[in-house]
C-alpha cells in the first residue's frame, strides 16, 4: 500500500534541509545541502538563485532515496523562506537579473535612513517594522536601481520580484504561479498589516512597481502543483509557506496568544504569538504577521538577532579556533567561566532591540591570560545574552510575564548553551523532540492545506518534550553578567562613522 508522506523544505541563510514525515509525523528522512555566501563588499551579502533552485532538488531526490519513497506517494510540499532575502527576475526566461541579496546585506543602510527621515512614523505604524536595510522593499528598489535597464523594464511588466518563497513557488510551478503569504510579506516593509494587501503610498515612496510584486496568500492552501518536467515527473500540491522563524513557531505549538519560541540559527529569533491584533513595541521589536488563514492574520512580536550560530562559524572558518562547532560546548565547559572576556558579535551592526546599523563586532576584557576556550565561552554567551535582551522588551511590550520559552534549532543541541540560556533568562527552556521545527511547521502547514488536519488544536497535539534545562544561577552572578555585557554593547554602538 502506497504511504502518505508529508515534505517539508526548509530554505535558509546557509543551506536547503527538507524533512519527509510519514503518517504519524515520524521523520524518515532527512537532507541538508549549503549554499555558497557571496561577499562582493563589506557588509554585502548574496546567494546564487540558481544554486539554491539546484541545492532544493537535490535535497529533496537525496530524501526520496534515504525513504525509499516513489515521488507519487508525496502528499503535498510545505516551504518555509529566509524572510527578507529577495530578487528580481526576468518573467519570461526566469534568469534573475542579479543575486538575491540576503537579509543580513547592509548595502541599503544609508537609503534606509533617508527614508526613515521622510517617512519613518507612517511606514512604521503601517507595516510594523522599524525602517532598516534589513527588509527586502530597500533591497529590490538598489536592484531596479543598479542594474542596467532594470526600473524600464520593471514597469513595462517584464521583471518579476519576490522573496526566496516566491521564487521557489514560481520555479516549482514552471512560472505559472507568483505569490508570497501574508507573514513573508510583512518582512518586504510593503505590506499594509491593518489591510493584508500591498500599501500604495509606501510603493509610490520606495518607487517600486507594484505589477512586479506577486499576489498576496494565506499561509496554507493549495497554490500550484509541482510541474512533472521539473519536479520527479509529478504534480504535487504546493499548500504550505511561511516565514522560517514564523515556521518555527507554528511548528512548536505556539498558536496561543503568549507562546513563545526561539530559533537558534545563523542568528536567533524570538517571536511571541499576539493573536488577532498587532502589538506595537515601545522598546525596539517588530510587529510581524505570524501566519494567515481564511485571509485573517494572526499577529507577533519579532525579536530578531543577526548574529548568533554565524559567529562560531566565523571562530571556526575565519579565526580557526575550532575545526566543528560541536567542540564549542567542551571547550566552553573546560574554561570554568568567560575568563572576563565579552564578545558583541555586530558584524553587520545590532538588530533588536538596539537597532543600531553601524554598530560592530567588539571583543572586550582580552588580558594576556586570555585563552581560546575563554573566547569560545564568551561567543556563546553572547548568544544567550541577546535572547535575555530582546526576552527582557518581550515581556514589557506584551504586558505578557514569559514563563517558560520553547527552542529550537542548531544550536540546541549545545547542553551548554542551553543551561547558560536558562540561567540567564531565569526560567525553564524547553526542547522538543523534534528541533528542526521551521521545516516541521511548514509540513503542518502544508498538511493543514489540504485538510490533513481539521484545526489547530488537533495539531496541537503533536507537540512532545525532549528535555527542560532549569535555571541555576543566582541572581546577583545572573545581575553581574548582564551588567558586565551591556557595557561591552555599548562600547560596539556607532562604531562604523555614518
Amino acid at each position: 500500500m502506497a504511504r502518505r508522506l508529508y515534505v517539508g523544505l526548509d530554505q535558509g541563510t546557509t543551506g536547503t534541509t527538507v524533512l519527509i514525515f510519514d503518517e504519524k509525523w515520524n521523520q524518515i528522512a532527512r537532507s541538508y545541502k549549503e549554499h555558497t555566501q557571496y561577499y562582493p563588499n563589506p557588509g554585502w551579502v548574496e546567494h546564487d538563485p540558481m544554486e539554491i533552485w539546484e541545492s532544493i532538488l537535490w535535497t529533496v531526490d537525496d530524501t526520496l532515496k534515504q525513504a525509499d519513497a516513489d515521488p507519487h506517494e508525496l502528499a503535498c510540499i510545505g516551504l518555509d523562506n529566509q524572510g527578507e532575502t529577495c530578487l528580481v527576475w526576468d518573467k519570461n526566461s526566469g534568469q534573475p537579473i542579479y543575486h538575491a541579496i540576503v537579509w543580513q546585506d547592509r548595502r541599503t543602510a544609508r537609503f534606509a535612513d533617508k527614508i526613515s527621515e521622510r517617512a519613518g512614523d507612517a511606514i512604521r505604524e503601517k507595516t510594523g517594522l522599524t525602517i532598516d536595510a534589513y527588509f527586502s522593499a530597500t533591497k529590490i528598489k538598489w536592484i531596479l536601481d543598479n542594474v542596467e535597464g532594470a526600473m524600464a523594464r520593471a514597469k513595462a511588466g517584464e521583471l518579476l520580484a519576490g522573496t526566496l518563497d516566491t521564487w521557489m513557488i514560481w520555479k516549482l510551478t514552471h512560472g505559472k504561479v507568483h505569490v508570497t503569504d501574508y507573514s513573508t510579506a510583512s518582512r518586504t516593509m510593503l505590506l499594509n498589516i491593518h489591510t493584508g494587501q500591498w500599501d500604495d503610498e509606501i510603493l509610490a515612496v520606495m518607487d517600486i512597481p507594484k505589477c512586479i510584486l506577486p499576489e498576496i496568500c494565506d499561509s496554507a492552501m493549495v497554490y500550484g502543483h509541482t510541474d512533472p518536467l521539473d519536479f520527479f515527473g509529478v504534480e504535487c500540491p504546493i499548500s504550505g509557506s511561511v516565514v522560517d522563524q514564523q515556521a518555527a513557531l507554528f511548528g512548536q505549538a505556539c498558536y496561543n496568544s503568549g507562546d513563545v519560541k526561539t530559533t537558534y540559527g545563523t542568528g536567533c529569533f524570538m517571536l511571541m504569538n499576539t493573536g488577532d491584533k498587532p502589538v506595537y513595541s515601545q522598546n525596539g521589536l517588530l510587529t510581524t504577521v505570524a501566519w494567515g488563514f481564511d485571509k485573517k492574520m494572526t499577529f507577533a512580536l519579532d525579536g530578531g538577532v543577526y548574529i548568533t550560530g554565524a559567529a562560531v562559524q566565523w571562530l571556526r572558518d575565519k579565526l580557526h579556533v575550532i575545526s566543528s562547532s560541536a567542540e564549542t560546548e567542551s571547550m566552553a565547559i573546560a574554561a570554568g567561566d568567560n575568563g572576563g572576556v565579552y564578545f558583541v558579535p555586530a558584524f553587520v551592526g545590532l538588530a533588536a532591540p538596539h537597532w543600531d546599523q553601524y554598530a560592530r563586532g567588539t571583543i572586550v576584557g582580552i588580558t594576556g591570560g586570555t585563552t581560546k576556550e575563554n573566547l569560545v565561552r564568551a561567543t556563546l554567551e553572547s548568544v544567550a545574552y541577546q535572547v535575555k535582551d530582546n526576552l527582557d522588551v518581550m515581556n514589557r511590550d506584551s504586558h505578557i510575564p514569559v514563563e517558560v520559552m520553547r527552542v529550537d534549532g542548531g544550536m540546541v543541541a549545545n547542553h551548554f548553551l542551553m543551561q547558560f540560556q536558562a540561567d540567564i533568562l531565569g526560567i525553564p527552556v524547553d526542547v522538543p523532540m523534534i528541533t528542526e521545527t521551521t521545516a516541521l511547521g511548514a509540513a503542518y502547514l502544508a498538511a493543514l492545506g489540504i485538510g490533513d488536519f481539521k484545526d489547530l488544536k488537533e495539531l496541537a497535539g503533536n507537540w512532545r518534550l525532549e528535555r527542560r534545562f532549569e535555571p541555576k544561577m543566582s541572581a546577583d552572578e545572573r545581575e553581574n553578567l548582564l551588567r558586565q555585557w551591556h557595557r561591552a554593547v555599548e562600547r560596539s554602538k556607532a562604531w562604523e562613522e555614518n
